[in-house]
């Protein structure tokens, strides 16, 4: 992904962060895109830019010789659960990481980044929330569309047995790690309330659980914050509070100027290789101190 994309006009940031989190269907986003841009052209020479792009998606090619990587199905409370397993083809037992997508679902980007966890030295689990409705769709509206009828209380339990699942791998240590982004993000803050487990959790950009149950997180909590970002910055501060008042162990960080979404390398518009690189560089010394 090039370094080098010209930097978009906000309102037009914007009204994607909208499209991407909001039920506003992509005939009205076009449309509105269209207003913004200075012409429908104009609009749809924007959107390569603008979404998501998965040629791009391999920094871990996915039949790398290094790692054992594979599709795989467990039981979950409610039904069978799809998730992606990567994990070092070297012997020996290690911690584990639950690697949780944004709202588009369990997609090559998602995978991607379990193998780099797993090329980092950990088993590494992308489960499908998506797994319930039939898996995450090849079509990335539907996938989303498919997150409003998620219920979340299923969801985090399902988060939960994946947990599980990583735990009785026979290379497991036992130990326990999560990252995930956006909703992903949001959903490591809930198991992190919910799974006494869990000894480490990253949220790239996610929404606070409810702060009435951050006294329960047993997790070494890390925090990365877009500064452009208005909607999940909203709640930073009263998270942080609350995880002081606790006593919760934390690492908070702010990207100055960054959009929302930066750490994803296929989405040209929001992606910034620098700030994706310290974060991640963060994320797994995170992990080397606790898993």
């Amino acid at each position: 992904m090039s370094h080098d994309t010209p930097a978009l006009p906000q309102p037009i940031i914007d009204l994607y962060d909208e499209y991407t989190h909001a039920p506003l269907d992509r005939r009205d986003f076009l449309k509105r895109l269209s207003t913004l841009a200075g012409g429908t052209a104009a609009a749809y020479a924007l959107l390569p830019v603008l979404e998501n792009n998965y040629a791009q998606a391999a920094l871990v090619a996915s039949d790398d010789s290094r790692l054992v990587s594979e599709d795989v199905t467990f039981d979950g409370p409610n039904g069978a659960l799809k998730a992606y397993l990567s994990r070092p083809k070297a012997g020996g037992r290690r911690g584990s990481v639950l690697v949780i997508h944004e709202n588009r679902g369990l997609n090559p980007h998602i995978r991607d980044v379990a193998r780099r966890v797993a090329l980092a030295g950990y088993n590494a689990l992308a489960l499908d929330f998506l797994s319930p409705l039939g898996g995450t769709p090849a079509d990335e509206d539907a996938a989303r569309a498919l997150f409003a009828k998620l219920d979340r209380a299923d969801a985090a339990e399902n988060g939960l047995a994946a947990l599980a699942f990583l735990k009785s791998l026979s290379g497991s240590n036992g130990r326990l790690g999560a990252v995930g982004f956006c909703w992903g993000g949001a959903m490591v803050n809930q198991l992190a309330v919910f799974s006494p487990d869990l000894d480490a959790a990253v949220c790239f950009y996610g929404m606070a659980p409810e702060l009435l149950l951050v006294p329960q997180i047993k997790a070494r909590m890390q925090l990365h914050y877009a500064g452009v970002d208005e909607r999940i910055n909203a709640g930073r501060d009263a998270f942080e509070n609350a995880m002081k008042a606790a006593g919760v162990r934390y690492q908070s960080y702010l990207y100055e100027g960054k959009q929302h979404a930066f750490h994803n390398d296929t989405n040209a518009g929001r992606y910034d290789k620098a700030s994706a690189e310290l974060a991640w560089s963060r994320t797994l010394a995170l992990f080397a101190d606790t898993l």
